[in-house]
């Protein structure tokens, strides 16, 4: 018997139980999410579309040019294209579970504040709540390890990017270079 796919209503339904569950920090948390895949996505087409023709076009302009101020001036520009939205990708990573961790703060808070009102009587009352205050971390952590493995793998790909521009650049001692190793 073949697997049923959940209709949009199921998938609507559970993505409303999921928000409910962990409270108004899953919304923050949802944007954060969004933008960072965002600038994921960016990285990844400019590492498979834009990088290529741009290192080629680099290339040759550096061949071109007579002076080696120039030719830094053009690697430069490479370089900072390489380096670009890394740091903001970061820290919205980083951004993630602290979030989630404000989400677990209110959660238990109003578990406290239901624990004065109806008493330490009910240990499911109490464990459901801890549960649900929980739950904000959990998705702030999921959320930044997802995005810790993307931004790991175009940072190491962009790395090893700078590493060869150094190779080409090969500055003499004393002589300035943008590219850092």
């Amino acid at each position: 018997m073949p697997l049923e796919m959940p209709s949009l209503h199921d998938w609507l339904f559970a993505l409303g139980q999921f928000f409910q569950t962990g409270g108004w920090v899953l919304y923050p948390i949802l944007l954060i999410a969004i933008l960072m895949f965002i600038l994921i996505t960016e990285r990844l087409l400019y590492r498979l579309v834009s990088y290529p023709k741009q290192k080629r076009a680099t290339l040759a302009q550096v061949k071109q040019e007579p002076t080696t101020g120039r030719r830094l001036a053009v690697l430069c520009d490479l370089d900072l294209a390489l380096k670009k939205q890394f740091s903001l990708i970061k820290t919205l990573i980083t951004l993630c579970p602290l979030v989630g961790l404000l989400g677990t703060v209110t959660g238990m808070i109003q578990v406290f504040d239901s624990l004065a009102l109806y008493g330490t009587g009910n240990p499911r009352l109490m464990a459901a709540g801890v549960a649900s205050a929980t739950f904000p971390t959990m998705t702030g952590m999921a959320v930044a390890v997802a995005g810790l493995l993307f931004h790991n793998r175009l940072f190491r790909w962009s790395t090893a990017e700078q590493y060869q521009l150094l190779l080409l650049r090969s500055p003499q001692e004393g002589e300035p270079s943008c590219v850092s190793a």
